[in-house]
């Protein structure tokens, strides 16, 4: 019988995003930069998402964000020139 580390990494969510790495996009229309901290898969229902710590906070609503959760679809890896 397999143990759980081998059962867990057979069937788990593996992220595309590694902490730290740099990311940009768009949420909710409004353009960012930042850093991933977390790329995870907490249930199918809402699928997998990735928080970002923002370089330069954002007001919505009159919210003030500085960490977002994003889907995948809505960011981009930051390339260095």
């Amino acid at each position: 019988m397999a143990n759980y580390t081998e059962y867990f990494n057979r069937i788990g969510y593996k992220g595309t995003y590694s902490i730290g790495d740099r990311v940009f996009g768009k949420w909710n229309k409004i353009p960012f930069v930042g850093s991933v901290g977390n790329d995870t898969l907490v249930n199918h229902q809402e699928g997998p998402y990735v928080t970002v710590s923002l370089d330069l906070p954002l007001k919505y609503n009159d919210v003030v964000y500085s960490v977002i959760k994003v889907k995948h679809k809505d960011i981009k890896p930051l390339k260095v020139l």
